[in-house]
């Protein structure tokens, strides 16, 4: 970041570029005429893809018109969408921040692995630009701006700490914003819970009726015609599987979880992937050399 030049914040999602989240950041990003905005978001929901990447098949980017900004929508991921937004091939520079959000939900625990918005921050972590991930809560579409808003003086810090080259290079931030933003408490940091959403199957007959998934990870009920379900064409083939929430939240001090329904907004540094506790490392340190021990000659 040159001392004489804007600051440069690239934005992408998972739930598209046309999603409320993204506009109400763009929004409030460019309110402050502080920064300047460009965004390469997938050009469709993509929700809970986790970080999956296009391989084999090229991707189109079409440069969509969000005015105060540069923007493009992919055929990809979040995670396409952040590497082709950090290749050049878009942009002529990197970005000095990152941030994929806002979205609706909240990603804490270890249901964070199916999570495409903080995909869309990992890649750029990858790609060695800081990042944000961002969700504003399990909020009304409204709330999307005043969530962007009480994040402002975090990205104005995050960008204080780059251009001062004093910026941890070797994680990325995952934020959560509460439901009652209005009355959200500030800004505690967290540690990654083991909170999980587990995920269930369910045959969808004509005497059940179906939902639809959102990206916050949680069903709403939905109107569902059987009819519309692909039938099947041998006795020996299912219908159709629906999948619904089985699982629930463990509550745990001073995690994201915990912490962000008692008001805060959670900011919980992440890295690559999640390390094992430390318990488990103990136990495999003392574990291994007997494995070694009762080994076979003819199994080594």
């Amino acid at each position: 970041m040159e001392n004489s030049a804007r600051p440069t914040i690239m934005i992408t999602n998972d739930d598209g570029i046309d999603a409320p989240g993204l506009r109400a950041l763009v929004r409030a990003l460019l309110s402050t005429n502080l920064y300047d905005v460009r965004v390469c978001a997938p050009d469709s929901e993509k929700s809970a893809v986790s970080h999956c990447i296009t391989w084999f098949h090229p991707l189109s980017a079409k440069r969509v018109e969000i005015a105060g900004a540069t923007a493009f929508a992919v055929s990809g991921t979040p995670a396409d969408c952040a590497s082709l937004g950090l290749s050049k091939e878009l942009f002529p520079t990197l970005p000095d921040l990152v941030i994929s959000g806002i979205n609706m939900g909240s990603n804490c625990g270890y249901h964070i692995i199916y999570s495409g918005t903080v995909a869309g921050a990992r890649e750029a972590f990858f790609h060695g630009v800081p990042a944000i991930s961002m969700v504003g809560g399990k909020s009304n579409v409204q709330d999307f701006l005043l969530a962007a808003q009480a994040c402002l003086p975090l990205i104005s810090a995050v960008l204080t700490e780059i251009k001062n080259q004093r910026y941890p290079q070797h994680s990325f931030l995952n934020v959560d914003v509460p439901t009652d933003v209005v009355n959200q408490k500030g800004y505690k940091l967290t540690k990654q819970s083991r909170s999980i959403v587990k995920m269930g199957w369910r045959q969808v007959t004509s005497e059940n009726q179906g939902g639809k998934m959102l990206s916050t990870m949680t069903m709403e009920k939905a109107s569902f015609n059987p009819s519309e379900a692909q039938q099947p064409t041998t006795q020996q083939e299912l219908t159709l599987f629906k999948r619904e929430v089985i699982g629930g939240e463990i509550d745990e001090s001073g995690s994201d979880y915990k912490t962000l329904q008692e008001g805060y907004i959670t900011i919980t540094p992440l890295g690559a992937l999640s390390p094992a506790e430390v318990d488990s490392v103990t136990y495999f340190t003392s574990w291994l050399p007997t494995v070694v021990e009762h080994a076979s000659p003819s199994a080594l």
